[in-house]
């Protein structure tokens, strides 16, 4: 198996208010809306949808339920501190929580974390070291 993610499905709870967050809140734009499931334009990466949580524990074999940390964080990579705060503040204005207001990081980066309305966790960074990397944008 390969060190590679095909897409990411994520089951949310209310699939109105999850669209509204990422389209109206952040920007994405939906690429194929089949009701049960939606999936955005991914501009060249994995593509990212949305199942219904019910469903989508239902397809995996396991419980809906849960809660606290799940041990998955969303990694997005910017070009520079300014675009961290850009999107940190497009996030917050949309409804996110943010747990870790943008600022330096221990290993010599920048940039912040916060969860969109079901909890999922999104990091934000950059790092003027690091040329290499998957940048989003």
């Amino acid at each position: 198996m390969k060190a590679h993610v095909s897409s990411i499905l994520l089951g949310v709870r209310d699939m109105d208010r999850a669209k509204r967050f990422y389209t109206e809140g952040l920007g994405w734009k939906v690429k194929q809306d089949y009701g049960i499931s939606v999936f955005f334009e991914s501009d060249g990466a994995s593509p990212v949808g949305f199942y219904g949580r019910e469903g989508l524990a239902g397809l995996a074999g396991t419980s809906p339920e849960g809660s606290g940390f799940s041990g998955l964080v969303l990694t997005y990579v910017v070009r520079s501190e300014a675009r961290v705060d850009e999107v940190m503040a497009e996030a917050e204005k949309a409804g996110a929580t943010i747990l870790k207001p943008a600022g330096a990081l221990p290993w010599g980066g920048y940039g912040g974390t916060f969860a969109d309305p079901d909890g999922y966790i999104w990091s934000l960074g950059y790092s003027e070291q690091a040329k290499d990397q998957p940048y989003a944008e």
